[in-house]
């Protein structure tokens, strides 16, 4: 019989396994993460103690809400153990007026049947990044006295204040932060994190495309040799066109899709990578 309970610290270790088997590239500081963000609010299925399924959830202030890491042990799938951790995220997340996700065509038609709708489409891009790239950035990295002006940018265009999730992202790898800035005023920044398979290199936040082709390069220089991924967008067409000049190409599509009001949507337009589908 499977069941279903609060994750804990001593579950990562298998959550990481399930990682692994789904080729996805999250690593032990990610999970350490959602329960330092919700110490209460992921779930893991279980069959006889052994965890078999996993879900995490993260508020955005009072914003929206955020469901990530729908993971099954492929032993274990056609059980309805994956719709089942998603009602399981929602019952904790039964009070919030916004729920969102970002969803493979797959995981889709589930979704729709607990109510999401599309928002918008995502495609994650990928490339090696050539071992001599050079180029000359406008953008300078990002230091620890940016950071508060950095969270007042970017929640006017995610939508929501994400404090601590841009901090730790930017304590666990400053070499890929990055910041454009005139007249002392941020135009844009992005920051990336190390992964199992590849460097992540998200979110990218501009003001226009110019700004974005920048933050990238200059992120791509400490990626030299290593294969890279950015999950797009697809409000500006000539971003994709871009990175396919320079190298990338596409691996999977997403859904943004959500349940709810969406009060708050941010500026979609400005946001030219996100973190990832785990966290938005």
């Amino acid at each position: 019989m499977i069941t279903y309970r609060t994750m804990m610290p001593n579950d990562i270790a298998e959550g990481i396994k399930l990682c692994r088997k789904a080729k996805w590239n999250q690593l032990e500081p990610e999970w350490q993460l959602f329960l330092k963000l919700g110490p209460e609010a992921c779930r893991v299925a279980t069959d006889h103690n052994q965890v078999v399924g996993t879900v995490t959830t993260i508020r955005y202030q009072d914003s929206f809400s955020w469901i990530g890491m729908v993971l099954v042990d492929p032993e274990y799938r056609r059980q309805g153990i994956g719709i089942k951790l998603l009602k399981e995220a929602l019952q904790i997340l039964q009070n919030e007026e916004t729920v969102k996700l970002d969803a493979t065509p797959q995981g889709r038609e589930i979704y729709l049947k607990l109510n999401f709708v599309d928002e918008y489409s995502l495609t994650r891009m990928n490339c090696i990044v050539a071992a001599d790239i050079v180029y000359q950035a406008k953008a300078r990295p990002i230091l620890k006295e940016d950071l508060p002006l950095l969270v007042e940018f970017d929640s006017e265009i995610f939508g929501a204040k994400r404090s601590d999730l841009l901090h730790w992202m930017w304590e666990n790898a400053p070499q890929f932060a990055f910041l454009i800035e005139e007249e002392n005023e941020i135009k844009g920044y992005s920051l990336g994190r190390k992964g199992h398979d590849f460097i992540h290199i998200g979110p990218v936040i501009a003001q226009n495309l110019s700004i974005a082709k920048d933050l990238v390069l200059a992120a791509m220089q400490n990626c030299a040799g290593h294969p890279l991924i950015l999950d797009v967008l697809h409000f500006e067409p000539e971003w994709i066109t871009w990175l396919k000049e320079i190298g990338f190409t596409e691996q999977r599509n997403f859904i943004r899709m959500f349940r709810g009001t969406n009060h708050f949507k941010g500026v979609p337009e400005n946001q030219f990578a996100i973190i990832g589908p785990e966290f938005g």
